[in-house]
């Protein structure tokens, strides 16, 4: 998970998000629990506006909205602690920009060595000479 300091968030090397623009709604959790549950508000729905951050680079805003959409959502309801759940959410949100954030490698090319050629067709007149044997004799 993501290492969490006073007022920031830090999501890769080069980004680091304020708690600021992580919008917490609280709300009844669903389920079991008794009086509890029907209680207290221990679900907690958190919401990052793409859009509206100032925390990312245009181009890394192209990149998230184009991968999970304007707005990131994660929903924690499994703890029956209002704290944990908004841990686990914000954590799930992390996570997630993470994922959008993350930029393939392009594979380089690169040509069999010669031994390796080598093996191959050394491989390959092993096994034909194999098939050849197992064939019937000619008559």
């Amino acid at each position: 998970m993501a290492a969490m300091d006073g007022e920031s968030i830090r999501v890769t090397r080069s980004v680091e998000l304020p708690l600021a623009e992580i919008d917490l709604r609280t709300s009844r959790s669903s389920g079991p629990g008794g009086q509890h549950a029907q209680k207290s508000e221990t679900r907690v729905d958190a919401r990052f506006d793409v859009e509206a951050s100032s925390a990312l680079t245009p181009a890394q805003k192209r990149r998230v909205v184009g991968k999970a959409g304007p707005v990131l959502r994660a929903v924690a309801q499994d703890e029956r602690s209002q704290a944990r759940n908004r841990e686990l959410a914000i954590g799930r949100l992390v996570d997630a920009l993470r994922a959008a954030l993350y930029v393939e490698r392009k594979r380089v090319k690169t040509k069999p060595s010669a031994a390796a050629r080598k093996r191959r067709l050394e491989q390959k007149r092993r096994r034909g000479e194999t098939k050849r044997l197992r064939r019937p004799p000619a008559e």
